[in-house]
């Protein structure tokens, strides 16, 4: 994008790099690091994504007084505009969105922030790209290097970036990549699906050979083989099935065996691919009850949120506005998937003083 060329560049060194997982491929799926191209793959991702685009970003200031704690929600405006709208082509949910499908893709997912000549946030770009390498200048200040699939380069400031991470545990920087966990995974899924393919397309291979006791021609041949279809083997014949000959020529039925893959084992390959993303079949086809989603919620969804909103705070803010009270949070409560039994039981125990409205 065009903000990304208003970068300087600085003199820096290598320190680690990251292998992005991207969409680059097309047509048929086929395991080459695309791993969205995959239905299994996006289906188990969407659930989360939505989810975490939901979640309300807010602005807070927690400040001490004389008469106790004052908190403030959206005191500053421009920010309150930054997180309702990070950038002119998206808004704040669009943009979790796209940042929560990033980290499930590749345990990584990047945002560049711009700022002001006065250093406040004006807007916020997410970062698609190849592959990332993270550089240290002579005086210590860490960068990271992206590379596009246009083959261009952008380096920015870490501090400039927010960087969301999962599966943190070898690189210093870097959550560890999924690739080579799923890679046997999606070997499995494609060569499935390709047998399917081709199990489709071996149904319209011969299913009878018709042997003609005389030479004839080519265009006889064509048309005897025709007329046999339509009153023999059409849906519309009106012999009942029954296939009648003279002794022009012998009839046989070919028996072609086609494979058709298991489909108990293509059942267990996605449950594996829907485990290693921490979902199942009733989160992915919206069959849950309150409980399921709670326990979802809570397992794979929450962590992101706090962690996204540990990131936009010390990423937004400097340490000194930080140490006066500032911080963005992210709201999602769990009441919003509650059944309606659930919230009437809540009401109840709210009017008889058992709990508070807040």
């Amino acid at each position: 994008m065009g903000i990304f060329d208003r970068f300087r560049k600085q003199n820096a060194v290598t320190v680690s790099s990251y292998k992005m997982v991207t969409d680059t491929g097309s047509g048929f799926y086929s395991w080459n690091g695309s791993l969205y191209q995959s239905d299994i793959v996006r289906a188990a991702i969407r659930p989360k994504a939505r989810a975490v685009g939901k979640a309300v970003a807010k602005h807070v200031r927690r400040t001490v007084t004389k008469d106790g704690v004052k908190v403030e929600t959206k005191p500053d405006v421009y920010m309150r505009f930054l997180l309702e709208e990070p950038n002119p082509i998206m808004t704040g949910q669009q943009l979790q969105e796209k940042l929560a499908v990033q980290l499930e893709l590749n345990n990584n997912a990047f945002a560049y922030i711009e700022r002001d000549g006065n250093g406040y946030p004006t807007a916020i770009y997410p970062i698609v790209s190849t592959s990332v390498e993270a550089l240290q200048n002579p005086n210590g200040e860490l960068f990271l290097k992206f590379w596009t699939q246009r083959g261009k380069s952008y380096t920015f400031r870490y501090t400039d970036i927010i960087h969301l991470r999962k599966d943190f545990s070898n690189n210093d920087l870097f959550g560890e990549s999924p690739a080579v966990a799923l890679t046997s995974l999606m070997e499995i899924v494609n060569t499935t699906d390709q047998g399917m393919v081709n199990a489709i397309r071996n149904s319209a291979l011969i299913r009878w050979l018709l042997k003609f006791n005389q030479t004839m021609r080519p265009e006889d041949l064509t048309r005897q083989a025709k007329e046999f279809s339509t009153n023999f083997t059409s849906t519309e014949s009106t012999t009942g099935g029954v296939a009648a000959t003279d002794a022009k020529f012998d009839a046989q039925q070919v028996d072609s065996k086609d494979y058709v893959p298991n489909s108990s084992q293509m059942d267990r390959t996605t449950q594996r691919i829907y485990s290693f993303f921490n979902t199942n079949d009733k989160i992915v086809q919206s069959r849950w009850t309150e409980d399921e989603w709670i326990a979802y919620y809570e397992g794979c969804i929450e962590s992101d949120i706090i962690q996204l909103s540990g990131e936009y705070t010390r990423k937004l803010f400097n340490r000194r506005e930080r140490g006066y009270g500032n911080k963005i949070v992210f709201e999602s409560s769990n009441l919003a998937f509650a059944s309606m039994s659930t919230k009437l039981a809540l009401q109840a125990m709210v009017d008889r003083g058992a709990m508070t409205p807040n």
